[in-house]
């Protein structure tokens, strides 16, 4: 059902394969949603991504894990929509589901992280992202864009300079935000697991006693 006009403040996409979800994600979902001051931001775990080797845990082990980690939180939400979808996830094909979903006023900003935006241009029917959504890119200090290419080309066609330039267009720009994100990562923690060590504070405990309960990684 299309959102109503009270609730004109955007939705967020944010995907990955969350395997296991951790902190790093969480914590960049949640300050992107109050910074793009979004209605919601929906995390969504890619199925197959089609330039990445298979998550080790099932589909349904890493949505559980998801839902476990967004439990009690407003706004944040996870998005099985690409498990259930057959064939490679490709994000331009979530983009125009979730178009049709919330109709064609509200804003959807897709966010990505800059080494996402830097290869951008492998994914699938990359130069249509923007017929949909904003990209929001989530910068670590000192980043830099290409000096030359298409990728810069993209950047410059669509960049925008304010977030509040989000809200005035459903779709079609193109912002980057400085964070201080979090150095965690989904195949650090699966190898700290694999030696037996702790991830204690880098994933929250109901998704530790998940992982330790269905024997995970």
């Amino acid at each position: 059902m299309p959102l109503t006009s009270d609730q004109l403040c955007g939705v967020g996409l944010f995907g990955g394969t969350f395997d296991p979800v951790h902190i790093g994600h969480l914590r960049t979902a949640l300050e992107l949603k109050n910074l793009l001051a979004l209605a919601e931001m929906r995390l969504m775990p890619s199925a197959r991504p089609p330039h990445r080797v298979l998550p080790q845990a099932s589909p349904k082990q890493r949505m559980a894990m998801l839902k476990l980690g967004l439990a009690g939180e407003p706004g944040l939400v996870a998005d099985d929509r690409e498990l259930r979808r057959d064939g490679p996830s490709y994000t331009v094909d979530s983009l125009i589901e979730l178009r049709h979903e919330i109709g064609p006023e509200v804003p959807l900003c897709l966010c990505i992280g800059m080494d996402a935006l830097l290869t951008i241009n492998q994914w699938h029917r990359w130069r249509d992202l923007t017929d949909f959504a904003h990209i929001v890119v989530a910068a670590r200090p000192g980043w830099h864009l290409p000096e030359s290419g298409e990728v810069l080309n993209f950047v410059e066609d669509h960049r925008l300079h304010q977030t509040r330039e989000l809200q005035t267009t459903p779709a079609g720009g193109l912002l980057i935000r400085e964070m201080t994100l979090l150095p965690v990562s989904a195949t650090g923690i699966r190898q700290a697991l694999q030696r037996g060590e702790s991830i204690r504070y880098l994933v929250p405990d109901d998704i530790i006693d998940y992982i330790n309960q269905h024997q995970l990684y």
